[in-house]
């Protein structure tokens, strides 16, 4: 087989292309179970927020017009703590206890704070403050009927909330999708066995474990599949009929052993093979049955940095994400040079400078070298084309 490198750009394109015309159905789920998630619907504001308008402060609700120009001494007529709203009315000259969050008594349109008031027999001298001061009025954060969410967007912690302050209690989400995860090699041997000449530890199952869980998914890990394109060929079509997505590491170059491409090429669909980026040029994506496949090169930053680009779009394709990822930025501290053009991602390490964030470029080459890949936290991204970038210079970061 023969495949032709594309642009990353163009692969990252016929991702979202091809996983858009058949997403993964959304599920409703209870707003605790959300968080994370990703929105298959547009949610609209049930109620205002607030619900009413309250105060800001432990303080004193009173009418802005009785106040004189210095203190003034108003008759204290009740108390308004937070809770049912007890009903209330304000008559001209007086004020009501109250605290934060407490409903405004009817009349009253301003708050004057505890510490700017004290107590003189049965009344309260009060400060002179501006109208409307300490008072937080309804719907002043939330209109009724406003969107608040769109379709694609993430559940965050802080939109979970919100929705809870609405009175939601669930939301359509899009369905997770089910992961099945390969590893690939006569060479490689389960951690803790012992090894014979020639033979190596499985560390991408663990690398790719931990960068799917961190995405919120559950993979599910299937035993080391041996340099059989047979053996491949019924795991891999296994697979492809009860899970959703199939991420497999080594045997997807042009080896005499990489039996992955051609077996995708029989059984399944592939979309592209080869994309211009170092590391990671082999990475494959194609569909086999009901799952979509994205085959990873086996050398671990090489699954770092395929995972991390096309395999996140891939993830936040099935679910439907439609918010973009943060970028993140920083300053190179030492010069970076490349001579190839295709797009790069080089080890560093981050800090903070005089004027803000620092990578520290990796000295380490190889693909290899996993000691590099756990000694950075961070992999920083050089552009196509050949490159002379100074120190100084401002470069995309992925953090670890």
């Amino acid at each position: 087989m023969t495949a032709t490198e594309i642009p990353f750009a163009a692969a990252r394109r016929l991702i979202q292309e091809e996983v858009g015309v058949s997403p993964l159905a959304p599920e409703t789920l209870a707003l605790s179970r959300c968080h994370g998630r990703i929105l298959a619907e547009e949610v609209l504001a049930p109620r205002p927020l607030p619900g009413f308008a309250n105060s800001a402060m432990d303080g004193f609700a009173l009418r802005h017009s009785d106040l004189g120009p210095g203190d003034t001494l108003l008759t204290l007529a009740g108390e308004q703590f937070a809770g049912p709203h007890l009903g209330l009315a304000l008559p001209p000259g007086h004020c009501v206890r109250i605290t934060t969050g407490a409903p405004l008594p009817v009349g009253a349109d301003t708050v004057v704070m505890k510490e700017h008031a004290g107590i003189e027999g049965t009344g309260v001298r009060v400060e002179v403050t501006t109208r409307g001061a300490h008072v937080r009025h309804a719907g002043e954060d939330v209109e009724a009927g406003t969107r608040v969410f769109g379709r694609g967007d993430v559940l965050t912690p802080a939109r979970v909330a919100l929705a809870a302050a609405l009175g939601i209690d669930s939301l359509m989400v899009s369905r997770r999708p089910t992961v099945a995860v390969f590893t690939c090699g006569d060479e490689l041997v389960e951690p803790g066995l012992p090894l014979e000449p020639g033979q190596i530890h499985d560390s991408n199952r663990e690398l790719l474990m931990g960068l799917l869980r961190a995405e919120g998914l559950e993979p599910t890990a299937w035993p080391i599949l041996p340099d059989d394109p047979e053996r491949i060929s019924i795991a891999l079509r296994d697979a492809g009929c009860a899970f959703d997505l199939i991420v497999t590491c080594g045997a997807v170059s042009i080896g005499e052993k990489d039996h992955i491409p051609a077996v995708l090429a029989e059984f399944g669909n592939i979309h592209f093979w080869k994309v211009r980026m170092k590391p990671g040029m082999p990475v494959l994506f194609a569909s086999l049955d009901q799952a979509r496949v994205l085959a990873l090169p086996g050398n671990p930053v090489s699954v770092l940095a395929t995972w991390l680009t096309l395999g996140r779009t891939l993830a936040d394709a099935m679910q439907g994400r439609t918010e973009p990822r943060r970028r993140w930025v920083a300053r190179l501290t030492s010069p970076v040079r490349k001579p190839h053009d295709r797009l790069e991602f080089i080890r560093g390490r981050l800090g903070h400078g005089e004027v803000g964030m620092e990578v520290e470029p990796s000295t380490a080459t190889g693909s290899h070298r996993l000691r590099a890949a756990a000694d950075a936290d961070a992999l920083l991204v050089v552009p196509e084309g050949a490159q002379e970038l100074p120190a100084g210079s401002m470069v995309e970061v992925l953090p670890l």
